[in-house]
């Protein structure tokens, strides 16, 4: 069996952090290394997907959760327009390996381009 992701951990409480927003399924937090303004990261309570692309495949509703709260929460934060990206793989900067989606908003720090 593998280590809980970190994510797991922070909705666990095991790991400080603030949730901005949840729902029965998905929580919002902030990223801990923001690369834009409002840089907030949005995660399902499973850590059954590694990526977005097996998550599409196995929960499209779950997917749509996820884009609904990342829009819910940026329009919160004063920003209606926003980017959201998953990183899918270590070669697209991906980190940890339980899905998520990071919701950016305002001028990106160049290095997050490259990510």
């Amino acid at each position: 069996m593998s280590e809980p992701s970190i994510f797991t951990r922070i909705l666990e409480g095991e790991i400080p952090s603030e949730i901005v927003a949840e729902t029965e399924n998905v929580f919002a937090i902030r990223d801990i290394a923001p690369r834009a303004p409002l840089h907030l990261l949005v995660i399902p309570k499973t850590a059954a997907y590694r990526n977005v692309v097996e998550l599409a495949a196995g929960d499209p509703a779950l997917l749509a959760e996820m884009v609904g709260l990342a829009s819910s929460v940026a329009a919160e934060q004063g920003s209606t327009d926003f980017r959201l990206v998953f990183n899918t793989g270590p070669g697209a900067g991906q980190t940890v390996f339980h899905v998520h989606a990071h919701v950016l908003a305002g001028e990106l720090d160049e290095e997050s381009l490259r990510a």
